[in-house]
C-alpha cells in the first residue's frame, strides 16, 4: 500500500470529477509528499498549482474547491490550503493501521513495485583492468552498481549485470611481461621488476604455473611469442582473481564482456564504423585545440570523426588514430552498439572519478548508435578517502603499492563495507573511518540499523519469555488489533512504514541506492527511540504482560519494522542478523 499514490489517484479523480476538460498527461505532474514541515500535516499536494493556469483559475480557488471535496471523507481528519495553493491533509489513525496491516500482508513484497514494467536495463560497473587484484579504488562502484543493479529488479526492471573486461591495449601487453619475469623467477633466475611493470605478488602464481605447464621452453621462444603465451595466462589468472575479490562483497554478474571480441577484422568496431560511415555520422576533418591543458590524445591532422555535437556531446571525437588504430572511443561506440542490438534500450554505466568527462559522449554515442531509442545514465562515483580515528590510515600492502579489496572487507567485514560505501552520494567524496566503522555505537551507521534489525527479533523473544501464554504467530499478528495503536509514537512508526513504497520508487527513478541506506537508517533511529521511550513510560512498551492485546499489536508494528528494515538492507547486499554479538 502506497499511501502517496493511494493519495495521488484520489486528489486526480476529484480534479478530472470537477474539470473534465483537463488533460491526462497535465494530471501526471499531479505529486502528492511529505509536507516539508511535519507540522503542517501528513501530505500535501501540488494539485491546484498544477491544473489553475490551464483552467484560467486562481490555485487557491481550485485549492478551495478541492478541500470542500475532502472535508467530508471519513480517513482525513484535516484538510486546507496553504501558501500560494498547497493542500495539507490530516489523517485519521484509521488509514495508518492499514498501512501497518499492509506491511503484514506483503512482508518481503512490501514496496515491490512494477515501475519497471520488465523492461532490460544493462548495469555495467567495475569493468576494472583485470591487471591485478581489485584494490579499493573499485570498491565503491562495485557496490554502488550491485546496489542499483538490485534496486532496478526490486522495482521490476528485468537486469543483467556487466562487466567489461579491458583485455586489449598497451596495459596487457605489461602485464604479460610482468608474468614472463615471474616465470622466470619460478626458474630459479633472480630477476629485477623494472619500473612501468606489475611488481604485486599476485602474479607469482602465473609464474608457477607457465613454468609447470612450459618449462623451459618459453625461453626458446621470441620474446613477443613469449609475452603473448604469459599475458592470456595472466589474464585468466586476474580475472579468477577479480571475481573471487568480488564474490567477497558478494557481487556477481551475469556477462563479461570481452573488449578484445570488438576488434580485428570483421569485429564491431569496423561494421559499427562501416555502419556510421553509410549514415552519415562520420567525417574526415579537423579538431580545434581544446582550450586550457592539451589532452595526449589529442592530434592536429586531418582525421575520421564522428559527429559528437549532433547528439549533444561538446566536441566531434576521433575514432582512429595516427598509427591506424582505433581510438577508445570507437571501442566504445562499438560496445554500447553491441549492447543496444542485444536489445538494451536502458543502459546505466558506472565508472570512477577520472571519467567524469566520458559523460556527454557516452550518451553522444548511445543517442546516435540507438536512433535516439535507447537512453544511458552514466553515474560517477567519487574517491574514498581511508582514515582511522581520523587520520590517513595506510592497510597492510601486499600488492605492490595497492590497498587491496580484500584488505578492506577483512578488516571491517562484508556488511560494513557496502553499507558505509553507500551511505552517502555516490557523487560526492567520502571518508572511511575503520576505527567508527568497528564501534558498536550509534555513530555507527551500519550497527545502528543491523542492531535496530536484532532488537526487533529480541522484542519476539522477551515476549515469547514473560509472555508464554501469548500466541504471536504469523496468524495471531495477522488478527491484532490495530486500532489500539493510537500514541503519538505508534502513528510515527507507521508513518515512516507508509514512506517506504515512495522512498523504493523514488530511489529506483534516481538511480540513488543510497536513499535507500538513508530511510532504514531513520527507520532504525524511529525503533530505537520508540524502545527508549518505553523505558520511561510502561504504556509504550513493546511487550505489556498486562495488556495482552495491546502487546500484540506493537508486536505486530515491530514485525512489520523487521520485514522493511530486512527489505531494505536486502536491497543493499547487507544481512539482517537477528542477534549482535
Amino acid at each position: 500500500m502506497d499511501i502517496f499514490a493511494l493519495f495521488t489517484t484520489r486528489v486526480t479523480e476529484a480534479l478530472r470529477a470537477d474539470y473534465p476538460q483537463l488533460d491526462n498527461e497535465l494530471l501526471t505532474r499531479v505529486v502528492v509528499e511529505p509536507p516539508r514541515d511535519p507540522a503542517h500535516g501528513d501530505l500535501s499536494t501540488n494539485a491546484a498549482m498544477v491544473v489553475a493556469k490551464p483552467l484560467g483559475k486562481n490555485p487557491r480557488e481550485v485549492a478551495a474547491g478541492l478541500v470542500e471535496r475532502f472535508k467530508s471523507a471519513p480517513d482525513i481528519t484535516s484538510v486546507e490550503v496553504a501558501g500560494p495553493g498547497f493542500i495539507n491533509f490530516r489523517l485519521a489513525d484509521s488509514i495508518w493501521h492499514q498501512v501497518l496491516k499492509a506491511v503484514g500482508a506483503q512482508g518481503e513484497n512490501y514496496g515491490r513495485t512494477n515501475l519497471g514494467k520488465g523492461e532490460r536495463v544493462n548495469v555495467e560497473y567495475v569493468s576494472a583492468n583485470p591487471t591485478g587484484p581489485m584494490h579499493v579504488g573499485h570498491t565503491r562502484g562495485a557496490v554502488f552498481g550491485d546496489a542499483l543493479a538490485s534496486l532496478m529488479a526490486w522495482s521490476g526492471y528485468d537486469v543483467t549485470r556487466e562487466y567489461y573486461i579491458n583485455d586489449t591495449g598497451g596495459q596487457t601487453i605489461i602485464l604479460g611481461e610482468s608474468a614472463l619475469l615471474r616465470y622466470r623467477e619460478a626458474l630459479g633466475e633472480t630477476i629485477e621488476i623494472p619500473s612501468g611493470f606489475y611488481p604485486g605478488d599476485y602474479l607469482i602464481p602465473v609464474g608457477k604455473a607457465l613454468a609447470a605447464e612450459y618449462g623451459k621452453s618459453l625461453l626458446d621462444m621470441s620474446e613477443q611469442e613469449a609475452v603473448l603465451i604469459a599475458r592470456e595466462a595472466a589474464l585468466a589468472a586476474m580475472m579468477d582473481l577479480v571475481k573471487a575479490d568480488l564474490a567477497q562483497l558478494n557481487i556477481h554478474h551475469d556477462v563479461f564482456f570481452s573488449e578484445r571480441t570488438l576488434h580485428g577484422q570483421g569485429g564491431d568496431i569496423q561494421t559499427t564504423l562501416d555502419w556510421l560511415r553509410e549514415e552519415g555520422m562520420v567525417y574526415e576533418g579537423r579538431l580545434e585545440p581544446p582550450k586550457g591543458k592539451t589532452p595526449e590524445d589529442w592530434e592536429d591532422r586531418e582525421q575520421t570523426l564522428f559527429r559528437a555535437t549532433d547528439y549533444g556531446d561538446d566536441t566531434d571525437r576521433a575514432l582512429i588514430k595516427s598509427d591506424g588504430s582505433y581510438t577508445y572511443f570507437a571501442a566504445d561506440i562499438a560496445y554500447h552498439r553491441n549492447k543496444y542490438l542485444r536489445g538494451f534500450k536502458h543502459m546505466i554505466n558506472v565508472l570512477g572519478a577520472d571519467h567524469s568527462g566520458y559523460v556527454k559522449r557516452l550518451q553522444a554515442a548511445v543517442k546516435a548508435v540507438s536512433n535516439g531509442e535507447a537512453d544511458i545514465d552514466v553515474r560517477i562515483c567519487q574517491l574514498v578517502r581511508l582514515l582511522k580515528n581520523g587520520e590517513p590510515f595506510k592497510m597492510s600492502k601486499r600488492s605492490g603499492d595497492l590497498v587491496l579489496l580484500s584488505d578492506v572487507v577483512e578488516e571491517v567485514g562484508a556488511d560494513a563495507t557496502r553499507f558505509m560505501l553507500l551511505f552517502r552520494r555516490n557523487d560526492a567524496a567520502m571518508d572511511f573511518d575503520f576505527a567508527l566503522v568497528k564501534e558498536q555505537t550509534r555513530d555507527n551507521p551500519v550497527f545502528y540499523v543491523q542492531y535496530a534489525h536484532a532488537r526487533a527479533c529480541s522484542i519476539f523473544r522477551t515476549a515469547e519469555r514473560d509472555m508464554p501464554d501469548l500466541d504471536i504467530s504469523s496468524a495471531a499478528l495477522a488478527g491484532a488489533e490495530l486500532e489500539l495503536l493510537g500514541s503519538a509514537a505508534d502513528i510515527e512508526l507507521i508513518r515512516l512504514l507508509g514512506a517506504w513504497p515512495r522512498t523504493v520508487a523514488a530511489a529506483t527513478i534516481a538511480h540513488e541506492p543510497h536513499r535507500i541506506a538513508f530511510y532504514v537508517h531513520e527507520l532504525s533511529a524511529a525503533l530505537h527511540g520508540f524502545w527508549a521511550k518505553g523505558k520511561d513510560d510502561p504504556q509504550l512498551r513493546f511487550v505489556n504482560q498486562s495488556d495482552p492485546k495491546l502487546t500484540l499489536a506493537r508486536l505486530a508494528l515491530v514485525d512489520a519494522v523487521r520485514q522493511v528494515i530486512r527489505n531494505g538492507l536486502g536491497i543493499l547486499g547487507v544481512s539482517a542478523p537477528e542477534e549482535l554479538s
